[in-house]
C-alpha cells in the first residue's frame, strides 16, 4: 500500500532514497519522508504531500551518511499530515522505522507502552513498532542474545524479533537505530520486501522498481522471514530465528521499463505499450505450426485441469473483470462450470470448495491482500490452486501450485491498462488450452490461435483513432453521469470502462448488461447522460440494437464500440470507435483500448494527475 525504501552501502544515501521514492510515488502520495544517520546523530525529515514537497525541504539540509529509511505513505491510521508520516521515531529518537500494513492490535500496545513510559507523536499504528523495538531495546536483561552479540546490533536484532512477535496484523518494515550505524533490518508478514544485492551495497524496497537501477540481483522475503543486513552481507531467518536459505533471483526489467519513454503519463504509456505487451505475453505460447497452446507453468498440473470439475476464479477491482471474462471462456469454450467472486468476500462466507476445484487467483501484483486470502482460504479447503500474475517472484506465485506469468513488464500507472489485457490473454489461452485436451478440434484450435497472433497488430490499429477519442472526451468530459453497457463477453468490459472512467477522471459511472437497463437505470436516460454501447458484430448484436434504440428514443447520447465496416450502427450512434473484427471470444481484448483512452483524455482534460489518481493506490496490501 505504501513505499518503503532502505539503503545500506558505501555511497551517499539521501540521494537514492529520494530517487527510490519517486519510483515508488504511485504505491502511495499522501506524505513522505526519510531518515539517516550520519556521524553525529539520525536526521529526519518530513513533509506532508507529494515527494516534491519532501525535495524543496532537502534543499534546506546537508544530509550525510549511508545508512537510511524512507518511506511514501497512503493513509490508513491519521490523516495524511507531517507528524503522521514515516519514518517514526521510537520516544528516545534514536531508533526509526517505516511500515507498510496494519498493525491490528496497536491501540492495546499503545497504552500498555504509555503505562511503560513511551510518548507518541503520530496518529499511526506505525508508531507503535518503533517504540515497542525501543522498550526491548533497552530492557536488556529480557533480550535472548545470541553468544557474542552482547553489542548495540545484537541488541537491536533481538528486541525487534521480540517485538514482531507481539504484533497482530501485517507489515512489511526497515529498522534502523543511532546506536547501530552498520545495521539495517527488514521484515515481513503479508507485505512485500525485496532485499536488492548490490556491489558492497543493499537496497531494501517495497517493490523492485525502486532497486533495478542499483542492482539486478534481489532476494524475496517470506512471510515471517526477516533479514539482517550489514556492510559485509546479510542473513534471513524466521521471525522465530530459524535460519532460512535465502535465494538471489534475477529481476526480470531494465530501468528504462519503468521509464515515461516521452509519454505524458505511464497510464498514456501502458495503454500505448499493449500491442507490445501483448506479443510478449503471447509469446512462445501460442505453437502456429503444431495449432497448440504451451503454457510451461501449468504443464505438471495438466491432467488435474482437464480433469476438472468446477472453477472458481478470485480476484479484486480490475482482475475481477478479466475474471469474468474468463468465466464465459471456461464454460463456453472448455464446458467447465465456473464462478467468479471478489476476493475482499471469499474468506468471508462459507465457499464451496468441491473435489475437481480449480482456484484461480488473479493478481498484477501479487500481493493483493484479499487476493491471497482467498487463495489460502482455498488451498486450505483442498482446491488446486492457479496463479495468474505479473509480478515474479511475488507472494501469489510462490504460494500457488502452478502459475502463469502475465509477462506484460512492469504496470505503473494505478489505473491497469495492459494488465487487463494480459490478464484475458492469459486466460484465454488457458480456455483453450483445457478445451483442446477436452473436447475441442485441432481445427477449431487453430483458428483461435491464428486469431490470437493478430490481436497485437489489430490493437494497434485501434491505438490510431486516439485523436478521434480525445475530440469525444472533450465534448463529454464534464457530464458528471456515465452508462457503460454490453452483453456477453462485452459485459465485463463495460464494467471495466466504467471502473477507468471512475478512478481517474471521477466521474460517476456505471457499467451493466444492456438489457438490466431496462429494468430500473433507463430512467436515468437523458440528453445529458452519456452512453457507451459496446456494440460489435457477435451472436447478440441484434439485441444491442435494440437497446441503442431505446435509449436513442429517450433522447441519450450514444458513443459506440463497433466493428469495422458497419455502417449500420452510424442510425443510432453519435459517435463511434471502431475495433477489427475478430472472433467473438477475443473481442474484450479489443474493445476494452478506446475504452481506456476515452478514460485518460477524460482525466487529462478535466485536468487530474492521471498517475495519481486521488484516494488510491497501485497494489492493496491491507484491508
Amino acid at each position: 500500500m505504501c513505499g518503503i525504501v532502505a539503503y545500506l552501502g558505501q555511497k551517499r544515501a539521501e540521494p537514492i532514497l529520494v530517487e527510490g521514492l519517486k519510483r515508488l510515488e504511485y504505491r502511495g502520495y499522501d506524505s513522505s519522508g526519510i531518515a539517516v544517520i550520519g556521524p553525529e546523530k539520525m536526521r529526519l525529515v518530513r513533509s506532508a504531500g507529494r515527494i516534491s514537497n519532501l525535495e524543496e525541504l532537502l534543499t534546506e539540509e546537508n544530509i550525510i551518511g549511508t545508512l537510511g529509511v524512507a518511506h511514501t505513505r497512503w493513509a490508513t491510521h491519521g490523516k495524511p499530515s507531517t507528524e503522521n508520516a514515516h519514518p517514526h521515531l521510537d520516544h528516545t529518537g534514536r531508533i526509526a522505522i517505516v511500515h507498510n500494513g496494519i498493525i491490528e492490535n496497536y491501540t492495546t500496545l499503545k497504552q500498555w507502552l504509555i503505562e511503560k513510559g513511551c510518548s507518541f507523536s503520530s496518529e499511526t499504528d506505525s508508531e507503535v513498532i518503533a517504540n515497542l523495538i525501543s522498550f526491548f531495546y533497552h530492557d536488556r536483561a529480557n533480550l535472548d542474545l545470541p553468544e557474542g552479540r552482547d553489542e548495540p546490533a545484537g541488541h537491536l536484532t533481538a528486541a525487534t524479533r521480540l517485538a514482531l512477535r507481539e504484533l497482530a496484523g501485517t507489515y512489511g518494515i526497515a529498522v534502523i537505530c543511532q546506536d547501530a550505524p552498520d545495521v539495517l533490518i527488514t521484515a515481513r508478514r503479508g507485505s512485500p520486501i525485496v532485499l536488492g544485492v548490490g556491489d558492497g551495497e543493499f537496497v531494501v524496497a517495497s517493490d523492485v522498481a525502486a532497486i533495478i537501477k542499483h542492482t539486478s540481483q534481489a532476494v524475496y522475503l517470506g512471510d515471517n522471514e526477516m533479514a539482517v543486513i550489514s556492510r559485509d552481507g546479510y542473513q534471513t531467518s524466521t521471525i522465530d530465528n530459524v535460519p532460512v536459505a535465502s535465494r538471489i533471483e534475477q529481476i526480470e526489467y531494465l530501468l528504462e521499463e519503468i521509464e515515461l519513454a516521452g509519454f505524458d503519463h505511464y497510464m498514456a504509456k501502458e495503454i500505448f505499450e499493449q500491442p507490445k505487451t501483448l506479443k510478449a505475453c503471447l509469446s512462445g505460447r501460442l505453437d502456429t505450426n503444431e495449432g497448440r497452446i504451451q503454457l510451461g507453468g501449468i504443464a505438471d498440473i495438466s491432467r488435474e485441469l482437464v480433469r476438472a470439475r468446477r472453477i472458481n476464479i478470485a480476484a479484486c477491482g480490475t482482475a475481477w473483470h478479466a475474471g469474468l471474462v474468463g468465466e464465459y471462456l471456461f464454460e463456453e469454450l472448455a464446458g467447465l462450470p465456473t464462478d467468479v467472486d471478489y476476493a475482499s468476500e471469499f474468506r468471508y462466507r462459507n465457499p464451496i470448495i468441491e473435489e475437481g476445484t480449480i482456484q484461480i487467483v488473479v493478481s498484477q501484483s501479487g500481493e493483493t491482500i484479499d487476493t491471497l486470502a482467498a487463495l489460502r482460504e482455498a488451498r486450505q479447503r483442498g482446491a488446486l490452486s492457479l496463479g495468474v500474475v505479473n509480478s515474479v517472484g511475488s507472494t501469489i506465485a510462490r504460494e500457488t501450485d502452478a502459475g502463469i506469468y502475465l509477462h506484460v513488464g512492469p504496470e505503473i500507472g494505478v489505473a491497469s491498462t495492459k494488465a487487463f489485457t494480459g490478464q484475458v490473454a492469459v486466460l484465454t489461452m488457458l480456455a483453450l488450452y483445457i478445451a483442446r485436451r477436452r473436447h475441442m478440434s485441432q481445427q477449431r484450435l487453430s483458428e483461435y490461435i491464428n486469431a490470437l497472433n493478430r490481436i497485437p497488430d489489430q490493437v494497434d490499429t485501434i491505438l490510431t483513432q486516439s485523436d478521434t477519442i480525445r475530440q469525444v472526451a472533450q465534448e463529454y468530459s464534464q457530464r458528471e453521469n456515465w452508462l457503460f453497457l454490453g452483453r456477453g463477453y462485452q459485459f465485463p468490459v463495460a464494467l471495466e470502462g466504467a471502473l477507468k472512467l471512475k478512478e481517474i477522471s471521477y466521474i460517476h459511472a456505471e457499467g451493466l448488461p444492456a438489457a438490466e437497463m431496462k429494468h430500473g437505470p433507463i430512467a436515468l436516460i437523458t440528453p445529458e447522460m452519456p452512453v457507451v454501447f459496446i456494440a460489435t458484430h457477435c451472436s447478440q448484436y441484434e439485441k444491442v440494437m435494440g437497446n441503442m434504440e431505446e435509449v436513442k428514443a429517450r433522447g441519450g447520447r450514444i458513443i459506440a464500440v463497433a466493428t469495422e465496416g458497419d455502417e449500420r450502427i452510424n442510425n443510432y450512434a453519435d459517435h463511434v470507435f471502431s475495433i477489427p473484427d475478430t472472433l467473438d471470444e477475443l473481442q474484450p481484448l479489443l474493445t476494452v483500448v478506446p475504452l481506456q483512452l476515452l478514460a485518460y483524455h477524460a482525466a487529462v482534460i478535466r485536468g487530474h494527475d492521471v498517475d495519481k489518481p486521488r484516494n488510491l493506490d497501485k497494489s492493496v496490501t491491507v484491508e
